[in-house]
């Protein structure tokens, strides 16, 4: 039942020869890999009014340079991981960028800042586009953490189906948002011109304005530069290009940076020119649809592709994630399982830890973006800071032709990037404090699991000087309860392995008992030593342990290999389970930490 489930959710298992066929072209790349960076025009405008509001609306009109200033980071960084794509084909991104320029701890801030990041990507998308839905439907409000766990667990079974599969599916209502937002900006747009919309809505651009501040502006630009978390998803993913995967790389990344910038400046100019101030109640795109098209079939169509892209945006978290853990997998600091590639060909253990992640994200924070943007927004600027500065680092050292305006496109992206990160850790501290215990306690865990490996790899390795020394024989020791058909099924495999002595030990609770089974086994079982063990406090495991550790001793000074048979009958029916009583998987969980004792469970399958 449960494979039929799994056929029907997942699809039928491929094979390793169509991992090409699993390949994106330019315009579902685009799809599946911009929808996070294009969805942030749906909230990076209103992360910025959300600040001059403090001031007032008089203030609002800065939103226009910020946006400027906003797009020019946007400029660098596009530059910049453009120049990454081409000098780290292989895809890692600022994980690879910073450990080979920098050096490991960096690269780890690095590794270990973008996966926080890309679940956040899941939690802040899937809460934002739940906000869309509860703007255009408010009975709905109260249900924002059930909608957004629905929302993940459908998105963890789509990216499961396959990276082809998923973008196929995204590629429809990303390109349906980005072409109702163009109708959107268009109307909007041509309505200012055309004098529909009254100047007092807004303050002139210069306008003097009280209470204004470096420290607001820059927070202001911080927020907004939230738009551009999923910038450096591509840079991440080149793999999952077709041939040749640099050029098609590249092409897609400057083509989400126009679309993005063109979006982005246009609902900034349009919540100025309207007057548009954020309430919880209603997003600020919802709030332009609205003015521009009033409650008709348009406002819906707008708010339901915003509501969708939000929702998918989510999706760049799973197309990035999973690789981005492959090569940390690889360099051996997180577990190796990340790098199986599941019975579609996507690296499933990746999709499902970042599924379970998100969910957990979204109960701790009750599905509110707004709590979430400002760790999301710092954690992704931390990676942009320390790729910028290990690019810069690159070009000085090896100075290529042409290296010096690669170094200085770096060098804006660092600083500016640097100065977002710490504007947000200074101005939004009460947000982002979590940042910085997740990132030093994943840097911890990371180095863990790197001296485990270390460690284990010298233990298993072969080595011609120094073989294991031959055994002189075996040992094999037979737990028994009864005399039983699984019993004896035990005893002859345990024979037709002819070890030097077979041990059958039986555990008798009562003096009476033990005579009795004694003289049954002479009869039935002549051929095998019994030894049967008196335990008057009723216990199982303690006399049979204490006996095994004798004889693993003895064992081991007569270089004698010890062995312990189990045997198991396994019911039919899987809740028949927990009718018998487990003491054999008892004895094995003591058994496997046992150094020097082979586990041999002999199972029994009962027919009815």
């Amino acid at each position: 039942m449960s494979g039929l489930i799994k056929r029907f959710l997942l699809g039928r298992p491929l094979k390793s020869s169509d991992l090409g066929q699993q390949k994106l072209n330019k315009t579902k790349a685009l799809a599946i890999l911009s929808s996070d960076a294009l969805s942030s025009v749906a909230y990076g405008p209103e992360q910025i009014l959300i600040v001059l509001m403090a001031v007032g609306a008089a203030a609002y009109w800065y939103s226009i340079p910020i946006a400027l200033a906003v797009i020019v980071l946007l400029a660098a960084l596009i530059l910049s991981y453009r120049q990454v794509i081409y000098a780290y084909p292989h895809g890692g991104g600022a994980y690879i960028v910073s450990k080979e320029n920098i050096g490991q701890k960096a690269g780890l801030v690095a590794g270990g800042s973008l996966l926080v990041d890309y679940i956040l990507t899941v939690a802040v998308s899937v809460s934002a586009g739940t906000d869309a839905i509860t703007s255009a439907f408010p009975a709905l409000h109260s249900y924002n953490v059930e909608m957004a766990i629905l929302f993940i667990i459908l998105l963890t079974i789509l990216n499961l189906r396959g990276v082809t599969e998923s973008a196929t599916i995204l590629a429809y209502p990303v390109y349906l948002f980005v072409l109702s937002l163009i109708i959107l900006i268009a109307v909007g747009l041509y309505r200012v011109m055309m004098g529909d919309v009254p100047a007092d809505l807004h303050t002139p651009i210069g306008t003097p304005v009280a209470g204004i501040s470096l420290f607001i502006l820059l927070k202001a630009f911080a927020s907004g530069s939230s738009a551009l978390t999923g910038v450096e998803a591509i840079s991440n993913a080149i793999p999952n290009f077709r041939k040749p995967a640099p050029v098609n790389a590249t092409r897609t990344l400057l083509a989400m940076g126009g679309i993005l910038a063109i979006l982005f400046i246009g609902i900034v100019f349009l919540a100025y020119f309207y007057g548009i101030s954020p309430n919880g109640q209603q997003t600020v795109v919802s709030q332009i649809a609205e003015e521009s098209f009033g409650r008709t079939i348009m406002y819906f169509v707008i708010q339901a592709m915003t509501a969708l892209i939000l929702v998918l945006a989510a999706n760049t978290g799973f197309s990035a994630f999973p690789l981005l853990a492959v090569n940390l997998s690889k360099d051996g600091y997180i577990p190796r399982m990340f790098q199986i590639r599941g019975d579609r060909l996507g690296y499933s253990n990746g999709i499902i830890m970042l599924g379970l992640a998100a969910i957990l994200l979204i109960i701790i924070f009750r599905g509110k973006t707004e709590s979430l943007i400002p760790m999301y927004a710092t954690g992704v600027f931390i990676p942009f800071t320390l790729a910028q500065t290990g690019m810069m680092i690159k070009w000085l050292r090896q100075r290529p032709a042409g290296w010096g305006w690669k170094f200085a496109i770096n060098t804006i992206g660092a600083t500016i990037s640097c100065t977002v990160a710490m504007v947000f850790l200074l101005t939004k501290f009460s947000h982002v404090w979590p940042i910085l215990v997740f990132i030093p306690l994943i840097l911890l865990f990371f180095l863990r699991i790197k001296a485990h490996y270390d460690m284990i790899g010298p233990q298993l390795e072969l080595q011609v000087e120094k073989r294991l020394e031959s055994l002189n024989g075996n040992v094999f020791i037979v737990p028994v309860s009864a005399m039983t058909t699984l019993v004896e099924k035990s005893l002859n495999y345990a024979k037709s392995l002819q070890p030097d002595v077979i041990l059958a030990v039986y555990i008798a609770f009562d003096k009476e008992d033990m005579k009795k089974f004694e003289e049954q086994w002479k009869i039935w079982q002549p051929n095998v030593r019994l030894v049967t063990l008196y335990s008057p406090y009723r216990s199982l495991l303690n006399p049979l342990t204490k006996f095994i550790d004798k004889v693993e001793k003895r064992a081991l000074d007569g270089n004698f290999q010890l062995s312990v048979i189990i045997p198991q009958f396994i019911p039919k029916k899987g809740w028949q389970n927990i009718l018998h009583n487990q003491s054999s998987l008892l004895i094995r969980t003591y058994l496997l930490y046992k150094r020097d004792v082979v586990l041999i469970t002999v199972p029994y399958h009962l027919r009815r």
